[in-house]
């Protein structure tokens, strides 16, 4: 194991300080002695002789640093006095050999628990009962004191961005945001928990609050310009180590590693004891976003390290894993930013008289275990010779009986109409009459400009995400899928009937109907050329449609699969269609003739052939699938019934990857981001992956790492497959949610930016026009609902050549 967690220094203290807080900064830490003294230590040189703090009548229960790095300010508290004290002026004086004298802020406050200064070091926050007092440094009184809560103040924290707004934490399981100017409440939250909130911590890059209990739950909130708060998620720090281990387990089992048994593990309650900013340099692909969202734990049996963005624990720093240190169970926890990369903490051992100053190195942090090698949407080789992607359709050549001799039969007339010689009319005496004066019409010349124009038009890049309501349709029947043409002129709309609908992308006018299944569709696919598309559904049949035709090109069912297709879409530039039934991925081959024989009408020319079979790892049935058709691509990602992503390389045949336990549930949705012909990506957003799992909210993914990088957990799913979707632009995420809204993400944080609310129920449905920036909705109850961007613009009547020309340049 590496050595990420060092012992600094271990003091043995003349009495038990596991409740009490202690102070640490860069440069000192501090702890009481005798009850009434306070000590002051230096962490840079631990042979230096302490600072003794002399002024206090009753026991320190309380000490805390200044957030400013000069003057170093340390405030004290007793059940008498609460006192700050200069500590290089303390250190002169006593050099000078005078007695070191602070500033008394406050008296007869009662017990204090809890101790912090503003970011301006200018006020001083002291929890004492349930009331939670504001000292000012420039004179001995109380500025304001804060009541309300039901229970003993365990903390108060200042917020980083606005020194008049504090954060109480409080026994009665509630926090509460105060306005310092009125002594107002912003926001109170409810009951949070069963057992008391004990500590709170601001992520100011983020504007988060985080707040934590004494029975190891913590909760994120975003705290807005309105100071009203918002969950944006919920951890349980067991379960999180839980899945962490399970992870790590099935790590070492694919490194051929043996794990530790779990047969000697004790489980112990894991309290929140203290949190603060985890950032190391660098993770393992540099990318700094993720490491801003890091925060770390201090529990009683060693330090966690959270990252938010996936609500995943990064690394487990366990005592019972370092013989060597002083310390087995911790009472209280102080961390302070170090040197060198590095973090600073002060532990109060919970069952004996000692206090210990430990060191992390945050560079060690950084190092996350991937599940497998790294894999790339795009292809680094060609296909294999035997891949299954070299599979050819053959076809056979039409066999024409031979004739012996006489004449062939010639058609007499090619067209049904014949146009009369002329013989019967008038001579023409005029042969040829130029037209002279012609004006030309306006509004076509208008009209060819405007297509023109059009032609050159791309998905803005920098457009605000569709929230405006536009238009809505009512389809009566509840929508199971929807899909939107390559070009963004058409939409599909799967029904829960059996029905296939066929809408313009305004929703305006009937739609075409189309039927030939018998039980609700299951999923939608255009092909990359828009000429045809397919369908699946619940009766175990797969039906390939051609535009202006009422009846299917290809069916493929009559007993060919014998569970429903949970997906099917084309592959590889319209090659195959690719489906899942059961715990096989098949892949085939396709050729369409839509030409009839009024003879033979239900004879069936086009022709299907398997090309591949495929199958799961442990035979899980797949629930959902997803690849890449608008260029080539070896990877298929599939979902297991057994909670687990599957990746497939169609080179060579087999699964190449496996995540397994991804969600709590089994997944239901997972969606590529494919971008579309109207935008452009960097390559590397082109290997994020989302899932949907009902009670596990959204999760999105690294193919190159295969692991979670941010989670999604703001909309209700709780029982309904709501599917989500990611923009062309790649900015935006949009999911259904049973409380009768849509929510809109921004990729890059956890929070929502828009809740589209008033459909009339569940919204199941959701899907990105990939030529401007639309978003349509489908509900439970069959309601269609389209919304536009403020900042977007409506795409124009033809853009067939643009989009050729995008896919020629691409391919």
């Amino acid at each position: 194991m590496a050595k990420m967690l060092t012992e600094k220094l271990s003091l043995t203290c003349d009495r038990l300080l596991s409740h009490r807080q202690l102070a640490c900064c860069y440069s000192y830490f501090s702890i009481p002695r005798h009850g009434k003294e306070v000590l002051v230590y230096s962490t840079k040189d631990g042979k230096q002789k302490p600072l003794v703090l002399t002024g206090h009548h009753g026991d320190i229960s309380a000490l805390t640093f200044g957030k400013r790095s000069s003057p170093v300010i340390l405030c004290s508290a007793s059940a008498d006095y609460v006192i700050v004290w200069d500590i290089e002026l303390c250190q002169k004086r006593t050099q000078e050999g005078k007695v070191a004298a602070g500033t008394i802020i406050g008296t007869l406050l009662g017990e204090v628990v809890h101790l912090s200064f503003c970011f301006s070091d200018a006020r001083v926050a002291a929890c004492t009962g349930a009331t939670a007092c504001i000292l000012s440094l420039k004179r001995p009184e109380t500025i304001r004191t804060l009541t309300g809560h039901l229970g003993p103040v365990t903390s108060a924290e200042f917020c980083p961005w606005n020194n008049d707004i504090l954060v109480t934490t409080s026994e009665d399981r509630t926090f509460r945001v105060w306005d310092l100017k009125t002594e107002a409440v912003f926001f109170q939250s409810f009951v949070l928990s069963a057992s008391p909130l004990l500590t709170a911590f601001f992520l100011e890059e983020h504007r988060h609050l985080i707040t934590g209990s004494t029975d190891g739950q913590v909760w994120c909130f975003s705290l807005s310009d309105d100071h009203k708060c918002h969950l944006v998620t919920k951890m349980d720090l067991e379960k999180m180590e839980k899945r962490h281990q399970m992870h790590q387990e099935s790590v070492s089992h694919q490194a051929g590693c043996v794990g530790k048994s779990s047969a000697d593990k004790v489980e112990t309650s894991k309290p929140v004891l203290k949190m603060a900013l985890c950032r190391p340099l660098s993770d393992i692909n540099g990318d700094q976003e993720n490491d801003n969202s890091w925060f770390c734990i201090g529990s009683s049996d060693g330090l966690y390290v959270v990252d938010l963005a996936t609500s995943e624990l990064v690394t487990a720093l366990y005592f019972k894993d370092y013989p060597k240190l002083s310390i087995a169970m911790a009472g209280s926890w102080t961390i302070s930013p170090g040197c060198d990369n590095s973090m600073l903490m002060l532990v109060s051992s919970l069952f004996t008289p000692c206090v210990v100053m430990l060191e992390v190195r945050l560079c060690d942090l950084g190092r996350p275990l991937a599940c497998g090698e790294g894999f790339s949407v795009f292809p680094s080789s060609p296909p294999l010779p035997n891949s299954p992607l070299n599979t050819e359709l053959k076809r056979k050549e039409p066999s024409h009986p031979k004739k012996k001799g006489g004449v062939k039969d010639q058609p007499l007339v090619f067209h049904c109409k014949v146009k009369s010689s002329g013989y019967t009319s008038a001579p023409r005496r005029i042969m040829f009459s130029p037209k002279t004066n012609v004006q030309k019409n306006s509004s076509s010349r208008k009209k060819a400009d405007g297509n023109t124009g059009s032609l050159l038009k791309d998905y803005p890049p920098d457009g605000a995400a569709p929230a405006i309501p536009c238009a809505g349709v009512s389809v009566k029947k509840h929508v199971s899928c929807l899909q939107y043409s390559g070009d963004g002129k058409q939409i599909l709309c799967g029904l829960g009937d059996s029905t296939l609908l066929l809408y313009k992308s305004c929703l305006t006018g009937a739609p075409a109907v189309y039927i030939g299944h018998d039980k609700p569709i299951s999923s939608l696919s255009w092909s990359l050329s828009r000429r045809w598309w397919l369908s699946a559904s619940e009766d175990l049949s797969l039906q390939i449609w051609t535009h202006c035709n009422s009846e299917p090109a290809i069916i493929m069912g009559d007993k060919m699969f014998s569970k429903p297709i949970r997906g099917a879409q084309f592959y590889y530039l319209d090659k195959f269609v690719l489906l899942a039934s059961g715990p096989s991925l098949y892949l085939y081959l396709y050729n369409l003739d839509i030409t009839r024989d009024d003879i033979k009408r239900y004879h069936q020319r086009s022709v299907s052939t398997l090309a591949g079979c495929f199958t799961t790892t442990s035979a899980t049935d797949i629930i959902a699938l997803s690849a890449i058709n608008d260029f080539f691509s070896h990877i298929v990602l599939v979902c297991g019934s057994d909670r687990s992503i599957q990746v497939f390389d169609m080179n060579k045949g087999t699964v190449a990857s496996e995540v397994p336990d991804a969600h709590s549930r089994a997944i239901h949705c997972i969606t590529q981001n494919k971008g579309s012909a109207f935008s452009s990506q960097a390559p590397d957003s082109y290997n994020l992956f989302l899932t949907s799992a009902v009670t596990d909210g959204m999760k999105i993914w690294d193919l190159r790492t295969l692991r979670c990088v941010r989670r999604y957990e703001n909309h209700v799913n709780r029982c309904q497959p709501c599917s989500s979707a990611i923009s062309p632009c790649g900015r935006f995420i949009a999911t259904g949610s049973e409380d009768n809204c849509a929510y809109v993400y921004d990729i890059r944080s956890s929070n929502y930016l828009h809740r589209l609310q008033k459909h009339s129920d569940t919204v199941l449905n959701v899907a990105f026009n990939p030529a401007t920036p639309q978003l349509l909705t489908g509900t439970l109850d069959g309601k269609l609902r389209l919304f536009k961007s403020s900042s977007g613009s409506s795409l124009s009547c033809d853009t067939s050549a643009a989009v050729h020309s995008v896919l020629n340049k691409t391919v």
